[in-house]
Order: structure tokens, then C-alpha cells, then sequence
């Protein structure tokens, strides 16, 4: 239909110009303009200025979960009990704890004793020695039983009143297997030092039965305690004279650590140090004595 109009348009100015005398073709040249090629129109998307874009929201990373390694808490194990229940005598009590009153000095004994003494006091580290005895029976207490001991303790603290027989007798109504009663020494001579231990004899009438043992446990203690500490060993002295050995039903022992009135055994036991050496010399001699 194009070419058609095309064809017409040409013919209409042939004639025209043919009464003009201009030579007109006899063909019209099968002239087809160009194509015009057909643009598809797509309308642009308006976009926004930057300041109104919307902010892009990236989802949250996570950061690697890295596998770990479960590691189980170490529990020190329960020390396997020996089956030995000892018992401790800090010895002595708190200047203001009157402890004036008399008592038998043995069962059925008409002698009459002081309950409990209030004990000496370090002449140059001024250390009370119901206070040394104290802290040094609790540091046993804790180093027997790590070891599987079981203890029982007289008294806890310094303010505890109570007498001579009455610790004895509480270490024999717990079925205590042995005792060990914690001393510090004094003397007028501040030159006289080192460790002794106390028992009671062969002979006394009321616990002349325990003598062996109790003097086989003194001569394990003292001996062990003098190799720790370095202290003078001044031996197993013999007496009957003592309420806390005359009442006592199991084998059972005074152990004078020191004597408060010199200087340097004074000054060593009132070292912390020096007091963990003290407890594990004892310690060493009660497990000879159950060694053996």
C-alpha cells in the first residue's frame, strides 16, 4: 500500500511536469525509501538522588564457631582413710579464761591439781604459747587428716575452758588411738633450748600399762621433730606428776616444742615458715610410729 501511494505521488508530478515540455520517464524507478528502523522506546526508571537512597541492610554475619575442647575440672581425690583417729591438744587456754579450780590429778586420786595453767609467753617474740600451741595443732590437724588420719581436737580456739582429765577423757570417749599434747617450754636460763617429750612411767599406777607404747610414739615423734627443725633433741623425760597423762586411757605423749625463753628457738617459732617445719616433723614421726 506504500509503494502504491509512492507510485501515484510521482505520476501526479510527471504530468504536471510534462506540460512544461520536460521529458518524463517512461518507468518510474521502483525507488522505496528507507526503512526507518522502529526503536522500541523504554522509559527509564527515575532514580533517586543519593541522599534518598534507602540504606542497604546487610544480614548479620556470624562469627565462626570454632569447635573447643571440653576439659574436665580437676578434683584432687579424697585421701584414703587410714582408719587412725588422733587426737591433738593445743595445750593451755586464753590468759582470761579462769582455769584456777582444782581436780584429781589422777582418777581416784586424792591429789589435788590446778585444772589448767595458763601456760608461758615468748620472752622476745612476745607470742602467747596458748597461741602457738593453737596454731601449730591446727596445721597438724590439717596435714593428718590430707594424709587420711581422722583427729579430734581438745579445743578450736584460745576463749575454750576446759581442764587437764577433761581433755583426756574427751580423746578417750572418741576411741582416739593415740594423743599428742602440744607444749612450749620456759626456763630462768634463756641460754636452755631444744625439743623434749614427757611420758608417764613404767611404774605409774594408773597408766603404767601404756608405757611402752607411749614411749615408742614420744621417741618417733621427738626424734623425727629434732631432724626437721634442726632443734636440740633433749630427750624423753619420765613423770607421773601430769593430770593430762594420768588420765588418759591410749597411748599418749607431751611434746615441748621449744623453749619460748631463748631467743632462737623463741624467734624460730614464731616464723610461719619455721612452723611448717615444726608440723611436718611431727608428721614425719607419727608415720614412723605406725611405720614400724
Amino acid at each position: 500500500m506504500h509503494r502504491l501511494t509512492v507510485l501515484a505521488a510521482w505520476m501526479l508530478m510527471a504530468a504536471l511536469m510534462g506540460g512544461c515540455g520536460d521529458d518524463v520517464p517512461t518507468e518510474v524507478e521502483n525507488i522505496i525509501p528507507p526503512t526507518t528502523p522502529v526503536v522500541e522506546t523504554v522509559t527509564p526508571t527515575p532514580s533517586l538522588p543519593p541522599e534518598t537512597q534507602p540504606p542497604v541492610t546487610l544480614p548479620p554475619t556470624e562469627p565462626p564457631v570454632l569447635p573447643t575442647e571440653t576439659v574436665a575440672p580437676t578434683e584432687t581425690p579424697a585421701p584414703v582413710s587410714k582408719g587412725i583417729l588422733i587426737a591433738i591438744d593445743p595445750g593451755h587456754q586464753a590468759f582470761s579464761v579462769d582455769m584456777s579450780g582444782k581436780e584429781p590429778n589422777a582418777p581416784g586420786s586424792s591429789v589435788m591439781k590446778t585444772k589448767a595453767s595458763t601456760g608461758t609467753t615468748g620472752r622476745f617474740s612476745g607470742v602467747a604459747e596458748y597461741e602457738l600451741n593453737l596454731d601449730i595443732s591446727l596445721l597438724l590437724r590439717d596435714a593428718l587428716e590430707e594424709l587420711g588420719y581422722e583427729v579430734i581436737m581438745t579445743r578450736e580456739d584460745n576463749e575454750t575452758a576446759i581442764s587437764n582429765s577433761e581433755r583426756a577423757q574427751l580423746a578417750n570417749n572418741a576411741g582416739a588411738d593415740i594423743c599428742i599434747r602440744i607444749h612450749a617450754n620456759g626456763s630462768d636460763d634463756s641460754s636452755v633450748a631444744g625439743a623434749l617429750a614427757m611420758v608417764a612411767s613404767a611404774q605409774n599406777p594408773y597408766v603404767g600399762h601404756l608405757y611402752e607404747e607411749s614411749r615408742r610414739l614420744s621417741d618417733c615423734v621427738l626424734s623425727a621433730y629434732c631432724e626437721e627443725t634442726g632443734l636440740r633433741n633433749r630427750g624423753v623425760q619420765i613423770t607421773d606428776t601430769m593430770t593430762g597423762l594420768n588420765w588418759s586411757q591410749i597411748p599418749v605423749m607431751i611434746l615441748e616444742m621449744g623453749f619460748m625463753t631463748n631467743q632462737s628457738d623463741d624467734l624460730n617459732m614464731a616464723d610461719p615458715a619455721f612452723r611448717t617445719t615444726m608440723v611436718q616433723g611431727i608428721v614425719n614421726g607419727i608415720e614412723a610410729y605406725y611405720a614400724a
